[in-house]
């Protein structure tokens, strides 16, 4: 179809936006960029994932399940750094998409991201509820019963409070969340050093062995254990390893985009890829996978370890990086999102009210509220067993269209004046890859998954429809 004024696959002409004053205030290092990453990757999961891998799907070979999670994670992350390297611009996945593949893909992307970054956050303040509470609990302090959770019969007010308060930090400014995220980053990897560093002394070469246990299919078409076992454990390790894209929305507030934005982007992933090996690898080695199978000890699989080596002490700090890790990744999905909602205002696709800028702090503060408050409702309020999956979904979509994009930017004669930036290696087999990779992670997913996808995926071709496709900056040149 050919593209014009009224083609709902008219391309966005980023030329001009980046030949334009920023909006935004440049203020953010490749160290910021990285930082931010890794609080958006390495989140309170890192206690908790490796366990529930090791114990269900991969023995031992939990290690070789991240390592594989990685390998995919890392691919796509080649392909985002080469578009943030040449389209600095705000909106992520789907700015990329509007200049290569049109508005209505451009528009799909986004939608499916919005999902991401909003149900991620109302994910993780619910579980920062819950282990807020526990603590609370330990203290003999105890809410009211119809404050504790979001169950249809009550609400869940500590989840709620602490979106609000992470949107109130993130209004305050982008130098001064920053400046707090690489704090609480700091103190997160230095807690998990310190249960690496005293795990280390305990472990048992005999838990290694065998290294990848016999495998077999459970009733429900699971694989437990041999290789079909770590591709399972990859699927679920591929969770963890999500939020690296977030780092991506933030092109537009980066001093040297070009040189920063691969370093924080491929920096973070591999920080993050480092820590999640080393800490698998030596919980496997202090506690037997047969003991991690036991559903008992996969709520908490680090603390039972500690406790199996008699280093209590330990605990109570690593309870205070479960928390400060989950509001790492509350306050980078936060800036993410709200980005997210500034970008596809700024084109028309949205009410102009989530583009307004204060003058004062350079801020979107008006996307930054309305997104936190949204996060909040939802966390506070709805139960999220299913509708959380769409975080999964959608950034597996929006990672293969970003990898298959990078084959139309090579070819896109706008971008050939805008080639001193990253370029993915081994090119066209690292994008094409990363591309069927995905989508081969995309069908591994439950149908009730794919259903709920393509339900958010009406509602929001509906709101094209009616707002969007009316109010395009880009299609009707205004």
């Amino acid at each position: 179809m050919a593209a014009n004024h009224t083609s709902i696959f008219m391309k966005k002409d980023v030329a001009s936006d980046l030949a334009k004053k920023p909006v935004l205030e440049r203020t953010l290092s490749a160290f910021g960029l990285t930082t931010m990453g890794v609080g958006a990757i390495v989140g309170a999961g890192i206690f908790i994932t490796p366990g529930i891998i090791a114990g269900k799907y991969a023995g031992p070979a939990v290690v070789l399940s991240f390592l594989l999670a990685a390998v995919v994670c890392a691919l796509a992350a080649l392909c985002y750094a080469e578009f943030a390297s040449t389209i600095p611009l705000a909106g992520s996945a789907y700015t990329y998409a509007y200049s290569v593949f049109g508005e209505i893909i451009a528009w799909i992307l986004g939608w499916s991201l919005i999902s991401e970054y909003l149900f991620a956050v109302s994910s993780v303040a619910g579980s920062w509820s819950a282990y807020f509470q526990n603590l609370l609990g330990g203290f003999g302090i105890n809410l009211p019963t119809y404050l504790q959770h979001a169950n249809g019969k009550g609400i869940d007010i500590i989840a709620i409070i602490i979106v609000l308060l992470v949107t109130g930090l993130l209004i305050s400014g982008v130098r001064e969340s920053t400046r707090v995220n690489e704090i609480m980053v700091i103190v997160k990897i230095a807690v998990i050093l310190l249960f690496i560093g005293v795990g280390v002394f305990f472990i048992k070469s005999g838990n290694f062995v065998p290294f990848i246990p016999k495998g077999f299919t459970d009733a429900a078409g699971v694989h437990h254990y041999g290789f079909g076992g770590i591709v399972a454990g990859a699927a679920t390790a591929f969770y963890a390893y999500i939020g690296f894209d977030a780092v991506s929305t933030a092109s537009e507030e980066v001093k040297n985009p070009k040189r920063d934005m691969p370093i924080g982007i491929i920096g973070s992933l591999g920080v993050a890829s480092v820590l999640y090996m080393a800490l698998s690898a030596v919980l496997v080695g202090i506690v037997n996978y047969k003991d991690l199978a036991n559903p008992a000890h996969q709520g908490d699989p680090v603390a039972y370890a500690l406790t199996l080596i008699h280093q209590n002490w330990v605990a109570g700090i690593v309870s205070l990086g479960a928390v400060v890790g989950m509001t790492t990744v509350l306050m980078v999905m936060s800036f993410g999102g709200n980005r997210l909602l500034f970008a596809i205002s700024r084109d028309g696709l949205l009410p102009k009210t989530f583009s307004k800028v204060s003058e004062r702090s350079k801020i979107p503060v008006s996307s930054t509220i309305i997104f936190g408050v949204l996060a909040a409702v939802i966390g506070g309020v709805v139960p999220l067993q299913t509708i959380a999956e769409l975080v999964n979904i959608g950034t597996l979509f929006a990672f293969a269209l970003v990898s298959l994009g990078v084959v139309f930017l090579r070819r896109d004669p706008q971008f050939k004046d805008n080639r001193k930036g990253f370029k993915v290696p081994l090119y066209p087999v690292v994008p094409i890859l990363s591309f069927a990779l995905c989508v081969f992670l995309m069908l591994q997913l439950e149908m009730i998954t794919w259903k709920v996808f393509i339900i958010w995926q009406v509602i929001g071709l509906a709101w094209y429809a009616l707002y969007g496709s009316r109010n395009s900056k880009v299609r009707h040149q205004l």
